[in-house]
C-alpha cells in the first residue's frame, strides 16, 4: 500500500510540476466546475423529465440517469470519502491549488464518480451519447488531477465507483420492471 502511495504522490507532484501551465488552467477549471455538486449532470436528468412530459422514453432516461447519480453519491460520498478519510494531494504534499481549499476527503473522486455513472447511464440509453458523455467523464478525471485535488487512485476508483454502481442501478432498474429495457442507438 505504501508503494502505491509514493507512486501516486510522484505523478501528482510530475503533473503539477510539467503539465500545469497558464494555458490549460480555464479549460481544467471549467470541466472540473461542471462537475461541482454533480450540477451538470442534475440538471440533463431534470431536463429529460421535463422534456418527458412529451416523449414518455425521456422521461425514463432521466429518472435513469438521476437514479444512478444517487446510487453513485451514496457509496462515494455519504459513505467511502468518511470512512477512508483521506487528505487532499495539496494538504499532503504541500502545493497550491487554482481552487479553494474542499472540505471533504480526497478518496473516491466525488466528480468522477458521477461522471461515470453519468456516463455509463447515457450509454445505456443511446450509445452515441454515451462515447461523447465517456469522453468528458475522463476529461473531468483528468481536470482533478491537473488541479491537484485527488491522486490518481482517487481518480480511478471514482471511475470504476461510477461505472459499477450505474451498472448496478440499471439491472436493479431491469429487475424491477421487464420492460425497463434501453434502445442503444
Amino acid at each position: 500500500m505504501e508503494m502505491i502511495q509514493q507512486l501516486d504522490a510522484q505523478i501528482i507532484l510530475w503533473i503539477q510540476e510539467h503539465v500545469v501551465c497558464d494555458g490549460l488552467n480555464a479549460p481544467m477549471l471549467f470541466i472540473s466546475k461542471m462537475g461541482n455538486a454533480g450540477w451538470f449532470w442534475i440538471l440533463l436528468g431534470i431536463l429529460m423529465l421535463l422534456y418527458g412530459i412529451k416523449n414518455r422514453n425521456f422521461a425514463r432516461c432521466g429518472l435513469t440517469l438521476l437514479l444512478c447519480l444517487g446510487t453513485t453519491a451514496l457509496v462515494c460520498n455519504v459513505t467511502l470519502k468518511p470512512m477512508v478519510g483521506r487528505m487532499r494531494p495539496y494538504d499532503l504534499l504541500g502545493f497550491s491549488i487554482l481552487v479553494p481549499p474542499l472540505a471533504d476527503f480526497s478518496f473516491p473522486s466525488g466528480h468522477t464518480s458521477s461522471s461515470f455513472a453519468a456516463a455509463t447511464a447515457i450509454y445505456a440509453m443511446n450509445r452515441k451519447w454515451g462515447i461523447v458523455a465517456y469522453v468528458f467523464a475522463v476529461l473531468m478525471g483528468i481536470s482533478r488531477l491537473y488541479l491537484g485535488v485527488h491522486f490518481p487512485t482517487d481518480v480511478l476508483a471514482g471511475a470504476i465507483i461510477g461505472f459499477v454502481m450505474a451498472r448496478l442501478t440499471l439491472w436493479a432498474l431491469g429487475k424491477i420492471n421487464v420492460g425497463f429495457q434501453f434502445q442503444n442507438r
